[in-house]
């Protein structure tokens, strides 16, 4: 049988949760079934790429997303199921069922009507995308959430689903591909001191992950400590200037304070993570959060918020301490972050600990092969019976 995995991201470009999920997924299903992968973007050897019609350059990005889609439907006959990754791809998932008659799963790795700052960053193209993935949720065969709390989510938003289809699979980490170093050349490089405390934050600079939370919380953190905030790809200009004026006004009350923008080696973010005394996502919405688990890999303590799937992950109290999220009440958010923190940069053997329990329990429940053999489970139970073995 073969398999259509449709997605925005895949190696090398990859900017998010998703692309990172679809990049360790995909050698882990071809392991066990034949997968053909469809992507934006440039030219991989191992996938087919796909990019926006001439003549829609300066279009609605959500109508370029729409163009990718056609050509991805079209590319796909003859596949046995499509399998889509986000509302970017949901459509070519959607009209490919219909067109070709075949399965349709998604994976959801986050919800537009859960994001509503996307506004900012498409206009128009916010309700379209919403329209596209409610279209694409509500005639999918099966969807996948990430986690116990996604799934909640995906039946709160759409609650005309039939809540046997809504299953969970939840993501997983490669511990080989992230595990604690010693190497310090990268700290170095960018001026850390790896003789001292380290809270550390790897993510996009959008609304999502509450990096204006973290850099608000900083000013009441132990003033030893080091901020490293390894932050890019700003949603808008105005966020990306909001975040500009945050850190330098941080910056200017206390030292080492460090502002990495551009997109870190693998080696690199290793480096961070392994060397970091504390792990901070400040999320306000968080379907999973693979980041926390790849610091938990690393051996790192993590203090997070307790949205989402996030408490799926980080094991209060445990491998981390996880902060209460209020919308209502961001205040005290941030003064929970900053004291959480403080308590581990002051308590290192503690913070320690902490780590060794991430690493194990990363090891024991979150191995990709797992992953892809309950991904192979939903497609058999919406498959016709024998596809599976052809």
């Amino acid at each position: 049988m073969r398999i259509g995995l449709l997605t925005r991201e895949y190696p090398p470009e990859v900017y998010g949760g998703a692309g990172v999920h679809v990049g360790f997924l995909v050698p882990r299903l071809r392991e066990l079934i034949d997968v053909d992968v469809h992507a934006f973007g440039g030219h991989r050897a191992d996938a087919h790429s796909h990019n926006a019609a001439a003549g829609l350059e300066h279009a609605n990005p959500a109508l370029q997303t729409l163009s990718v889609d056609l050509a991805m439907t079209a590319a796909t006959e003859g596949v046995d199921l499509l399998h889509s990754h986000t509302w970017y791809a949901n459509m070519a998932g959607h009209l490919g069922k219909i067109l070709h008659g075949v399965p349709h799963v998604i994976t959801a790795h986050s919800l537009e009507p859960r994001r509503p700052w996307k506004a900012e960053q498409l206009g128009g193209g916010y309700r379209l995308s919403s329209w596209v993935e409610r279209t694409a949720y509500e005639a999918a065969d099966a969807i996948i959430a990430v986690s116990d709390g996604m799934r909640l989510d995906v039946l709160d938003c759409y609650p005309a689903l039939d809540p046997s289809r809504v299953h969970v699979v939840r993501n997983g980490i490669d511990t080989n591909a992230y595990h604690p170093v010693s190497e310090t050349d990268a700290l170095e490089h960018y001026g850390i001191d790896p003789g001292r405390p380290i809270v550390a934050f790897v993510g996009r600079i959008t609304r999502q992950k509450g990096v204006g939370h973290l850099i608000a919380a900083a000013h009441n953190m132990d003033p030893d400590a080091q901020l490293v905030l390894c932050a890019g790809a700003p949603d808008t200009p105005e966020i990306a200037e909001e975040t500009r004026q945050a850190v330098s006004e941080l910056a200017e009350k206390r030292a080492g304070v460090f502002w990495i923008q551009q997109m870190l080696q693998p080696a690199e973010v290793r480096q961070i993570l392994s060397h970091a005394t504390v792990f901070v996502c400040p999320s306000v919405y968080e379907p999973l959060g693979i980041v926390n688990l790849e610091a938990m890999a690393c051996g790192t303590a993590v203090v997070a918020s307790d949205v989402g799937g996030i408490p799926e992950v980080v094991a209060d109290g445990q491998t981390g301490l996880l902060a209460h999220y209020d919308e209502h009440d961001t205040e005290a958010f941030r003064d929970d972050l900053a004291k959480m923190v403080n308590t581990l940069v002051k308590d290192p053997s503690r913070a320690a600990a902490m780590g060794a329990a991430g690493r194990e329990r990363a090891e024991r429940e979150f191995a990709w092969a797992t992953v892809a053999q309950q991904t192979v489970d939903v497609y058999r139970a919406v498959l016709p019976e024998g596809v599976l073995s052809d």
